[in-house]
């Protein structure tokens, strides 16, 4: 299906059902038509920039789902690339006015920083989430305690309020594993974070628990990589790889950084970070051993 026939099938999804997906998949399914409608015409960045006052990157930006659609720059970008059938245009502008949708986390906007919403808006509407984490326990298996502790390390000047917001939102986001149909997870954590005892001891114990809880749920995968391991097939830090439902459009890469994230968005570089990803699945225990593992830290901890 090529990506007319994805946008159109995207205005119908029950992706969108509820607006609990947010605005991300019209978004991605916008920005992936018209750069295919761009490169149809070769047309550089540049000029179709030019036509709506804009930077060459802002219609990179646009075109990867991470930056939002005003109706007349569309309008304009479809005329520039030759779009003159009506329906494919009533079509697009719908997606246009979707993707502007606001997400349900605007109301958490004081802690949401802009880098982190294109990852909220992929997650929420993902229909598979592979993690890989290396010092925590990923954020959708969290307990409360656990999270306002990892939320302290990160924010150490932060207030009691700013810090309950930040670990409100954290809660939320975990409704996507108890929804119907529920976004499948499969994470593998690397063991010295089970045994890092963020919190305490009693905080983290309380997070193992819910580990071996959350792991009987049966659309979540947890594998542990054990620290015998040694070197392993993503040494670069953590990585989150997102599908959207339909299979029509591109998976998205998150690489969470200190104080920003990248989205690789490049075929041949989603590609890597999916054999990086499959290699360490081979590499981890064995998601049958995972309880007796977690059992067992919890014992030692």
């Amino acid at each position: 299906m090529g990506t007319e026939e994805a946008a159109r099938t995207t205005t119908g999804s029950g992706a969108l059902d509820g607006g609990c997906a947010g605005p991300m998949v019209p978004r991605l399914a916008l920005g992936a038509r018209l750069r295919a409608l761009r490169e149809e015409r070769g047309i550089g960045r540049a000029d179709a920039g030019h036509v709506i006052r804009a930077s060459s990157s802002k219609i990179s930006r646009m075109e990867a789902g991470r930056h939002g659609f005003k109706l007349r720059d569309v309008a304009d970008l479809l005329t520039l690339y030759g779009v003159t059938d009506s329906a494919e245009r009533a079509t697009l502008l719908a997606l246009a006015e979707q993707a502007n949708t606001p997400a349900w986390w605007r109301s958490y906007s004081d802690v949401v920083p802009a880098w982190t919403q294109t990852y909220l808006g992929a997650e929420q509407a993902a229909s598979l989430i592979r993690s890989f984490r290396v010092q925590r326990v990923p954020g959708l298996l969290q307990t409360a305690d656990y999270a306002r502790a990892a939320v302290r390390l990160v924010h150490p000047d932060a207030g009691t309020a700013e810090v309950d917001r930040r670990v409100a939102l954290r809660m939320a986001r975990q409704r996507i594993l108890h929804r119907q149909p529920a976004t499948r997870l499969w994470a593998v954590i690397d063991e010295a974070a089970l045994r890092r005892p963020v919190g305490g001891i009693r905080v983290m114990r309380d997070q193992l628990r819910h580990l071996i809880e959350i792991c009987r749920l049966p659309h979540v995968t947890v594998q542990i990589l054990p620290l015998a391991v040694g070197a392993h097939a993503a040494e670069s830090g953590p990585v989150t790889i997102l599908r959207l439902p339909g299979g029509q459009l591109p998976d998205v890469v998150y690489l969470e950084q200190l104080t920003g994230a990248l989205y690789p968005d490049r075929p041949a570089e989603i590609e890597c970070y999916w054999d990086a990803m499959n290699r360490l699945v081979v590499e981890a225990e064995s998601p049958d051993e995972t309880p007796t593992i977690l059992h067992r830290v919890l014992q030692e901890t």
